[in-house]
């Protein structure tokens, strides 16, 4: 039985990166400002298949680093960790003429699935989102976790996805997004660069005790 904290902590991952804002959350909100709530509930529909296929190579990549060592994941979390920073920065760089644009408004469901499929970046923020969330615990994932912790983070999605869905469509959302979503992506350079300098402090620290 997987202890409930684990899992958790893998629900609480997924949930935060669904919701961390992101080329997807720019997407589903311009789209939702423009077009409504039901267009931005069919993208996020769709974009859910891609958020369970990286989902669960994150948590596969786990529960493997925990098994072929410490050493694995702690690179692991620094690499990821130096990514999210990265993509952070380039955030907060964003200029103010860069608005986001509505993409997928006529095929919304096919358009999420492609794009949850196909972002190259979908990968290392999920593993790096999980590992920064789920680090506390790398210690004891076996194996024999792993399906419990793709149904937490099943779960998780779904929360996230709910939690989009609703936010979206709200009137004084819509307009505020489509006012200030510079600003938006912004915030989102700050809270990458923060899970990125988490999941390097948690490396590192882990590295050090080896050495201590």
């Amino acid at each position: 039985m997987t202890s409930p904290q684990i899992l958790i902590a893998t629900l609480v991952a997924a949930y935060l990166y669904v919701v961390t804002p992101g080329p997807a959350f720019l997407a589903l909100f311009t789209l939702a400002a423009s077009r409504g709530r039901k267009s931005g509930a069919w993208f996020i529909c769709g974009h859910l298949i891609g958020d369970v296929v990286w989902g669960a190579l994150a948590v596969a990549a786990l529960v493997g680093a925990n098994r072929l060592g410490p050493t694995l994941f702690e690179a692991l979390g620094f690499a990821c960790g130096l990514y999210l920073v990265y993509l952070g920065v380039r955030a907060l760089m964003t200029r103010k003429d860069a608005l986001p644009r509505t993409i997928g408004a006529e095929r919304p469901l096919a358009t999420g699935m492609a794009f949850g499929l196909t972002n190259p970046k979908s990968y290392p923020v999920a593993l790096a989102m999980f590992s920064a969330i789920v680090a506390p615990y790398i210690g004891a994932l076996k194996a024999a976790d792993a399906p419990q912790m793709f149904v937490a983070a099943f779960l998780g999605f779904l929360l996230a996805d709910a939690t989009l869905i609703f936010t979206a469509g709200l009137p004084a959302v819509r307009k505020f997004f489509l006012t200030h979503g510079v600003a938006v992506t912004r915030v989102v350079g700050v809270i990458f660069i923060v899970f990125g300098a988490r999941s390097i402090v948690d490396a590192a620290q882990g590295a050090m005790r080896k050495t201590a």
